[in-house]
């Protein structure tokens, strides 16, 4: 974060909690950051009445007092963008929690301060441009290797306007020194650095909002059959306590096709940080062979922590994950989960003795989630056309064309967040100013949980506002019955729902052959195909060709099977039929394998096509 250099000393004056009253601090404005204390704490100014100045402190106040002394920074909270932000940990405020680590030991001394960005490493700094040309906000002047995985494209800042550059070269260096220098419109000059900063609570400027035109692939079954969501979008994960929220959003960070991945830790239990920041160095990126982390930055707020960081942590992150959107990057930010961020706010604005809302939550509360999930999207990036930086978009091949009158680049921003609500209550209002601002919510059911039944989306409350665009990207890809199914087997589940009241009264056997039959196909469909084991290398990720070669089988089940039933082959032979047995295995087929699931559904029409044939002289005997 920048800080600059002010004469105006304040005092504190009143201490609540984190919350920190302080005067004498002149012309200081919302949301400027200052140094509290001798320790010198940081803590952020969210209130200015007269000459008192409310600061939400983002470490623990212990020992500050009326009288001590206040610093203005003279800037906002901002993060360091430039290379090293990959494979990096960060606490709520963009400090390095390694280097913490190896400075203060386990425990973090308050008022501790380093740069998010190492200052000692060397980058190579590949330029793009040559000396004359025309630049302006956006555009790419360069690359550095970040990772094996990922090309980091310096671009010119966004508050910068149109120059010319004096001097560029290829060198080895470090995120301060300066890689190139502009000629500005007004006859000065400016040099650029790898590292540009940035305020957490602007959202980066973009050319244009598109609307989003390629899928967010899962590998979850009952994500991207039923419930989708494409790049750029906005999901709600809410859940009670247990339903797995935390490992849907482990699942989806590990094998979503993202360039990116930030993962925000908002306020969620240290053990369960603890498992992310052990597990994620030892993953394989299913794309690349290469760590996971290696295009993952991790922003780690415990709910031991400083309660004021939370809001931070949240703006931090999704800073980060605008910066490598810019690039022309497909970025996926999981916050988890935004009910303590929520919290924060409501413990901050009692504090500050404002009139509260529902529940005791602020009445910005819906607002302040509507302009996080807002920053989501698929957009046309500043700057001069250029091929899309995504590895999703574009193949390795020759060196992309950044002169102006190329190809538009594109970028993407997928924000899942995940919603804890006290005993499940969706009626909760983070929930439901969760749900006004997304297009895709995933419910979490307890009693799926308890059977362990994962992941535990309730398919009968859960929706997408993106199946018809999923379905037309699916139906030309994969299979032009894509939507036909999804659609059939969804009405199997609502039907099941219907009568397993009934079957609550009379018992199963009380009812019909065909409805026997939807209870029977139902069944198929949840457990041979919803339900998904994340610790089964074959069966944690599946593509959406195999996913609609599973579904497809089971429904081609149902049909002959519904055949069956109307020319007299009795329900208790089908339910015994082996075939079966075979679809109830087919999850478990690698990937690759199409005639697997051909051998299925020829075995289908053998053996229902038997029960046919005996049954038809049976029929014949009887007229």
């Amino acid at each position: 974060m920048a800080e600059a250099t002010r004469t105006e000393k304040g005092w504190v004056v009143r201490v609540s909690g984190p919350l920190v009253v302080a005067r004498g601090l002149g012309a200081a404005r919302m949301f400027e950051m200052v140094r509290v204390g001798q320790a010198g704490l940081l803590g952020e100014i969210i209130e200015i009445r007269g000459d008192r100045f409310s600061i939400q402190v983002y470490e623990e106040t212990d020992g500050i007092g009326p009288g001590q002394q206040v610093l203005r920074t003279g800037a906002p909270l901002s993060v360091e963008l430039g290379p090293g932000l990959l494979s990096s940990v960060y606490d709520g405020v963009q400090r390095p929690l390694d280097v913490l680590l190896a400075r203060h030991g386990t425990y973090i001394r308050r008022g501790a301060a380093a740069p998010a960005l190492d200052r000692q490493r060397r980058w190579h700094f590949r330029p793009l441009r040559q000396r004359g040309d025309e630049v302006e906000p956006g555009d790419i002047l360069g690359v550095v290797q970040e990772t094996s995985t990922i090309e980091h494209r310096v671009m010119v800042p966004p508050n910068l306007s149109r120059a010319v550059i004096e001097q560029i070269e290829e060198k080895e260096c470090r995120v301060e020194d300066p890689v190139c220098t502009l000629a500005l419109a007004d006859g000065s000059s400016r040099e650029l650095t790898l590292m540009q900063r940035w305020p957490v609570r602007r959202p980066r400027p973009i050319k244009e909002r598109v609307a989003p035109s390629e899928v967010f692939v899962s590998g979850q079954r009952v994500i991207d059959m039923f419930f989708p969501l494409m790049l750029g979008g906005t999901a709600c994960v809410p859940g009670p306590f247990g339903s797995g929220k935390t490992v849907v959003q482990h699942q989806l960070s590990k094998w979503a096709n993202s360039d990116v991945i930030v993962f925000i830790g908002c306020g969620e239990r240290g053990n369960e940080m603890t498992s992310v920041l052990l597990e994620f160095p030892e993953l394989r990126d299913p794309r690349s062979g290469k760590p996971l982390m290696e295009r993952t930055v991790l922003v780690a707020n415990t709910s031991n922590m400083p309660v004021a960081a939370r809001e931070a942590s949240v703006f931090t992150g999704i800073t980060i994950a605008e910066y490598y959107r810019d690039m022309g990057y497909h970025v996926a930010l999981m916050a988890d989960s935004t009910s303590r961020w929520a919290e924060a706010m409501r413990e901050m604005s009692g504090r500050l003795e404002e009139m509260p809302g529902e529940e005791g939550y602020p009445a910005y509360l819906a607002s302040r989630l509507a302009a996080f999930y807002e920053r989501a999207g698929s957009v046309v990036t500043l700057g001069g056309e250029g091929e899309p930086a995504s590895s999703l978009a574009a193949e390795a091949g020759p060196e992309p064309d950044l002169s102006a009158g190329a190809r538009r680049r594109r970028g993407s921003l997928t924000v899942i967040g995940a919603v804890s609500p006290p005993g499940g209550d969706m009626s909760e209002p983070v929930v439901q100013g969760t749900l006004r601002v997304t297009k895709v919510f995933w419910g979490l059911d307890a009693r799926l949980a308890e059977q362990r039944h994962f992941p535990a989306i309730d398919w009968l409350t859960s929706y997408s506002l993106y199946n018809r665009a999923f379905d037309r990207y699916a139906e030309e890809r994969v299979h032009p019955d894509w939507g036909r199914n999804r659609t059939e087997a969804m009405a199997l589940l609502k039907r099941e729902s219907e009568l397993e009241g009934l079957v609550r009264l009379v018992g199963v056997d009380a009812l019909g052959p065909g409805s026997r039959l939807v209870m029977e196909a139902a069944r198929m469909v949840r457990e041979d195909f919803l339900h998904q084991n994340a610790f089964e290398e074959t069966d944690t990720f599946t593509s959406l060709e195999k996913q609609f070669a599973i579904l497809d089988c089971i429904l081609a089940f149902y049909r002959k099977a519904r055949e069956c039933l109307e020319e007299g082959v009795p329900f208790r032979e089908l339910a015994e039929a082996g075939v079966i047995a075979e679809i109830a295995r087919l999850k478990m087929v690698p990937e690759g394998e199409p005639e697997a699931f051909a051998r299925v559904k020829q075995a289908i029409e053998a053996d229902l096509g038997a029960l046919i044939e005996r049954a038809a002289p049976q029929g014949r005997t009887a007229e």
